[in-house]
């Protein structure tokens, strides 16, 4: 059984969630700050995140950034309208995707499940044992690793899929609603956004120079591509 943890200030929404979640079979656990999730987070088992931005005591941001520096675990942003700063800001801190509030409770349901399908298939559940390489990026995918000459980088799920993704097919275009569509499956809305902060993240932690980067390539009007000859082991 998975479990969830839903991290909001506002008790009706943390108790909506909590019915539909739990409806589904998860575990569900709750926070009223960012400061409560960190804990918990530290304390319990927990596979995924749903983060409201503005809380008291400590915000999601700042839970986000303390998040990270532990875990990989799926983080997905309970945002208001109006927030598309703090939509940034969560994706560049490692967020993985976000609902805009007023949500259905469906599409939560759904994005939930598929960050949990990447996230079971990351920790080991379905893996292929095959390692990519790149010029100087090697993703090894039986260890669910990524190197740049030879240092280990720490990337979220999100992110490890994107350059996978392109890894898996060196020199091809893909545009940002192809990109969402083959990671998150699912209709590519407020795609190019979302794309171009996970590819801006994966640049600072792969590119020396990320504003002149020697891999992940923007080809303007198209879309990204990953650029080097691939050296594929299996």
């Amino acid at each position: 059984m998975y479990n969830i943890l839903i991290c909001d200030d506002e008790r009706d929404i943390r108790r909506a969630l909590s019915i539909y979640l739990a409806g589904e079979g998860y575990g569900v656990l709750q926070a009223e700050n960012g400061k409560e999730a960190v804990e918990i987070i530290g304390n319990e088992e927990i596979h995924l995140v749903l983060m409201d931005i503005m809380m008291p005591i400590m915000d999601g941001m700042a839970a986000m950034t303390a998040i990270r520096q532990k875990s990989n675990i799926p983080v997905i942003l309970l945002t208001a309208k109006g927030e598309d700063m703090d939509k940034v800001a969560g994706l560049t801190l490692g967020a993985d995707d976000y609902v805009t509030k007023p949500f259905n409770p469906i599409e939560v349901l759904a994005r939930v499940k598929a960050q949990l399908r990447r996230y079971a298939y990351l920790g080991g559940m379905e893996r292929i044992p095959k390692s990519l390489r790149v010029g100087d990026i090697e993703l090894d995918d039986e260890g669910k690793s990524v190197t740049l000459c030879g240092d280990e980088v720490s990337l979220t799920p999100t992110e490890y899929d994107i350059l996978k993704l392109l890894m898996e097919n060196p020199g091809k275009v893909f545009s940002s609603k192809e990109i969402y569509r083959l990671i998150w499956k699912d209709d590519p809305i407020g795609a190019e956004g979302t794309i171009a902060v996970h590819i801006r993240h994966i640049r600072e932690k792969l590119e020396i120079d990320p504003g002149n980067p020697r891999y992940l390539k923007v080809v303007w009007g198209k879309g990204y591509k990953l650029e080097g000859k691939q050296d594929e082991r299996k």
